[in-house]
C-alpha cells in the first residue's frame, strides 16, 4: 500500500501532516504495543519513476511483507529531511537514509539507527558535465558556474561533493553557483537540459547511462566526470522511530537484511546498489558516525553533538 505526502515538507512542518495510511500506534510516552496486525510502514523518497517499470519501493514493501508476513505501507515524502521528521513525530516506522543525513537524524537523540551499511573505498560522489562542456576540472569552475544538488541533506548528492569542492579551494557561494535541485534525477535532468553546468550526483548513476533509466536520462559518451569524492564510512542506514513496538524492532531486524541484499538487486535497484555491498551492522552506536563531523561542519551543518 502506498501513501503519498502532496506537499513540500520543510524539516519542522512534517509534524502537521496528516500522512494517509499511517498507522503506527507510537507515542511519545514510550514504545507502541505489541500488534501482531499493525502494518510496517517506510518513509521513502523518490526511488524510480518510470511507468514501464516496478517501482523499488513497491517491490520492498512486497518482499519485506513477505519476509515478515505482515502489510507494508510505503509513505512518499519528498526529502530526507522529511523521512527524519516522520520518524520523529512517529508517523512512519522506518526511514531508509544515507549517512550524512542518519547522522543527522541519530544527533538528535530521538531517532535510532535500526541498522548500518558500512561504506566501501570507492568514490560515492561524482561531480559530471555534457561531454561538450568546456569545464575540464575543477579548476575550470567560477563563480558563474552553477553546480547542481540533489539534496540539502543528501550525502552522495551534497555532502560529499561540498567537501570535495571545499578541499579544492572552492567555496559555495563563492566560487561557484550552488542549486538545491530537489533530487538526483532533478540535478541530472537539469544537466541535460542546460540549467546548470554540472550535477554533482552518486557514483551510480552514470553506470545506468543508455539504459533508459529516468534517474539517469543519458546514453553512453554524453556525461564526463571532473571530479571525483572520496568513500563514506557509512553508505546507508535504515532508521527507527523510537517508539518502534519490540515485536516489529524483531521481524525488521531479521528481516531487512534478507530483503535488502543482492539476490534482490534486480527488483530493489537503488536500495540493494546504495548498501555497497557491505554486511549490514544491527542497532550500531552512534560512535560510527562520528567520522561525518568535519565533512558536516564543512557544509555549514553542525552535528558535533553525536556521542
Amino acid at each position: 500500500m502506498r501513501s503519498r505526502a502532496l506537499s513540500a515538507v520543510a524539516l519542522v512542518g512534517l509534524g502537521a501532516l496528516a500522512l494517509a495510511g499511517c498507522s503506527s500506534q507510537a507515542s511519545a510516552e514510550g514504545p507502541a504495543e505489541a500488534d501482531p496486525n499493525a502494518p510496517i510502514t517506510i518513509a521513502t523518497t523518490s526511488v524510480g519513476d518510470d511507468p514501464t517499470a516496478e517501482n523499488p519501493a513497491d517491490a520492498l514493501a512486497e518482499l519485506l511483507s513477505e519476509e515478515t508476513g505482515r502489510e507494508v505501507e510505503i509513505v512518499d515524502v519528498p526529502d530526507y529531511s522529511a523521512v527524519v521528521e516522520a520518524l520523529r513525530n512517529h508517523h512512519v516506522d522506518i526511514g531508509f537514509m544515507s549517512g550524512f543525513p542518519s547522522a543527522l537524524a541519530v544527533s538528535t537523540g530521538e531517532v535510532d539507527s535500526l541498522i548500518a551499511w558500512p561504506g566501501d573505498q570507492e568514490p560515492v560522489s561524482t561531480c559530471l558535465v555534457l561531454d561538450g562542456s568546456p569545464l575540464q576540472s575543477f579548476d575550470d569552475i567560477t563563480p558563474d558556474t552553477v553546480i547542481a544538488f540533489a539534496d540539502a541533506a543528501s550525502s552522495s548528492g551534497y555532502f560529499m561533493p561540498v567537501g570535495m569542492l571545499h578541499e579544492a579551494g572552492l567555496e559555495k557561494d563563492e566560487d561557484y553557483t550552488p542549486m538545491m535541485s530537489g533530487g538526483h534525477d532533478m540535478s541530472n535532468i537539469a544537466l541535460k537540459e542546460g540549467q546548470v553546468d554540472v550535477s554533482c550526483t552518486s557514483t551510480i548513476f552514470p553506470k545506468r547511462a543508455g539504459m533508459g533509466d529516468p534517474m539517469f536520462p543519458f546514453e553512453e559518451g554524453e556525461t564526463r566526470s571532473i571530479g571525483e569524492s572520496g568513500p563514506m564510512p557509512i553508505a546507508v542506514t535504515m532508521l527507527a522511530d523510537q517508539n518502534l513496538a519490540e515485536d516489529k524492532r524483531e521481524l525488521l531486524l531479521e528481516a531487512l537484511p534478507k530483503v535488502i541484499s543482492e539476490e534482490n538487486v534486480d527488483r530493489l535497484s537503488t536500495f540493494v546498489e546504495a548498501t555497497q555491498g557491505s554486511e549490514p551492522i544491527l542497532e550500531p552506536s552512534t560512535d560510527i558516525f562520528e567520522p561525518f563531523v568535519e565533512l558536516a561542519a564543512v557544509a555549514d551543518v553542525d552535528i558535533s553533538d553525536l556521542g
